[in-house]
């Protein structure tokens, strides 16, 4: 995968030259990939700060943004950021998490107690601290974007409202230990699936569920193989706007202000995008026909908290403990 990323590269950047007239502003071409459909706030913003950026440098940096998995799968962007071959991805924290385990933490099911505390955290001295510790540990990845991605729910073709009701379903996940935790404390099995193969693995009966934020579920259309959508809000998704050292190491002060200042800027919209899309969503997923179910999320939560002892040591339990007292 990494080398046909890296011939196509090395081609638009032969055809970029060849195109270049004389006398013209030489033009950095930018990378920018994640795995988000186009419909989704992620990706409109993404578009709107490749605009923005280019405005701002006087064309001086075109950002080509790629959606779509189009050149990886998460894991995969994320590896070709260390390695330069792109140069700025949209990744979960959970996969950052790779470099610098402490950045799982968010992710932990009901790490959260609401909305206000996810954006406490994302404006917060701990996640400019745990976001410097990544810098370092990543070999110089940036991070220079904090997105709300939404709440989590689960979906299936059975009602879900209290825990036992997961006994034994197969819940596809993300290819990250943290996500498995959620399943595991309601005794379901956890199906490590890539986002771009969860459809067919529902339609198909390979799962009998997945969960994700409604913005998503509308976006990949999971309503259509998995008629439930129960509430159970376990997890606040954040996703990172990270930036490769190699294009960091590239830019000049004034830019490095800049991208960070767009990037941020983002980040914000698309959080504020995906709160407003949140609100909307389960009257329009009602109006589609699908039931919505509120479920007894008290009991979610006590049968899950136990469950992240096993894995704040590992992760970092300063960080868990001073997450929680934000």
């Amino acid at each position: 995968m990494l080398i046909s990323i890296t011939k196509y590269l090395l081609f638009i950047s032969v055809c970029l030259l060849m195109a270049l007239p004389s006398g013209a502003v030489e033009q950095r071409r930018i990378i920018w990939a994640h795995v988000y459909e186009i419909s989704e706030p992620l990706h409109q913003h993404a578009l709107w700060a490749a605009e923005e950026i280019e405005k701002r440098t006087q064309g001086r940096y075109k950002i080509d943004v790629f959606p779509m998995s189009t050149l990886g799968k998460e894991a995969q962007l994320n590896q070709s950021l260390s390695l330069g071959v792109v140069d700025i991805i949209y990744t979960g924290t959970s996969f950052a998490a790779q470099n610098f385990p402490a950045l799982s933490i968010p992710e932990l099911p009901y790490a959260f107690r609401d909305f206000d505390h996810w954006q406490a955290f994302s404006q917060s001295k701990l996640f400019f601290e745990m976001a410097e510790e990544y810098r370092v540990r990543s070999n110089g990845n940036h991070i220079l974007g904090c997105s709300y991605y939404g709440q989590r729910h689960l979906t299936s073709n059975i009602p879900v409202i209290e825990p036992e009701q997961m006994k034994n379903l197969k819940v596809r996940v993300p290819n990250a230990s943290v996500y498995k935790v959620f399943p595991k404390a309601m005794q379901a099995n956890a199906s490590p699936i890539a986002f771009s193969e969860v459809y067919l693995a529902l339609q198909q009966g390979v799962v009998d569920a997945q969960e994700n934020p409604l913005p998503t579920i509308r976006a990949k259309k999971f309503y259509e193989v998995n008629n439930n959508i129960n509430l159970t809000g376990h997890i606040f998704g954040s996703i990172l706007t990270l930036a490769s050292d190699r294009i960091w190491g590239e830019l000049s002060d004034d830019d490095r202000k800049i991208f960070r200042n767009v990037l941020t800027e983002a980040a914000k919209r698309a959080t504020e995008d995906t709160r407003h899309t949140e609100d909307e969503l389960i009257g329009w997923f009602k109006s589609q026909g699908i039931t919505v179910n509120t479920v007894n999320r008290k009991a979610f939560r006590e049968q899950t908290l136990p469950f992240h002892a096993e894995h704040k040591e590992r992760m970092g339990a300063d960080y868990y403990h001073r997450l929680q007292d934000i």
